[in-house]
């Protein structure tokens, strides 16, 4: 961080904490490994992941529907509206996550909710995060 930015949070800090301005150096500077800390943690980052997979609005709509019953890629597409490319996009990334798998049945590949998965990762979340 630049000596000139580090000032200006101090500065910042003069207004919102009760410290005599010799502590606020050291405060600071634990503030500051804090943030360090978060960026080294692992499971924050995929963390964000996840919540990047389920930041769309298509692919929530799909945990939707498939918490419902299994439907094929065909049935998706005539339900949200979509193109086939763009929901077999979707599935592939909600797969990876682990939040839904592909049951081959004849020529088609059925999607189903793994709702064991998605009930570990939401508590795995609270957990990470003290939520609740």
């Amino acid at each position: 961080m630049k000596q000139e930015r580090k000032l200006e949070i101090i500065d910042s800090l003069k207004m919102c904490v009760d410290l005599k301005n010799e502590d606020l150096m050291d405060y600071f500077e634990q503030l500051h490994q804090k943030g360090k800390e978060l960026d080294k943690n692992k499971i924050l980052k995929e963390l964000a992941e996840f919540f990047n997979i389920l930041g769309n609005d298509t692919r929530l709509k799909i945990i939707k529907i498939l918490n419902q019953k299994d439907f094929c890629v065909c049935e998706l597409e005539a339900i949200l509206d979509k193109s086939q490319s763009s929901i077999s996009h979707h599935l592939k990334l909600l797969e990876k996550s682990g939040l839904i798998r592909g049951i081959k049945r004849g020529y088609f590949t059925h999607y189903e909710l793994i709702r064991e998965n998605f009930k570990e990762l939401l508590n795995f979340i609270n957990e990470q995060l003290s939520l609740i």
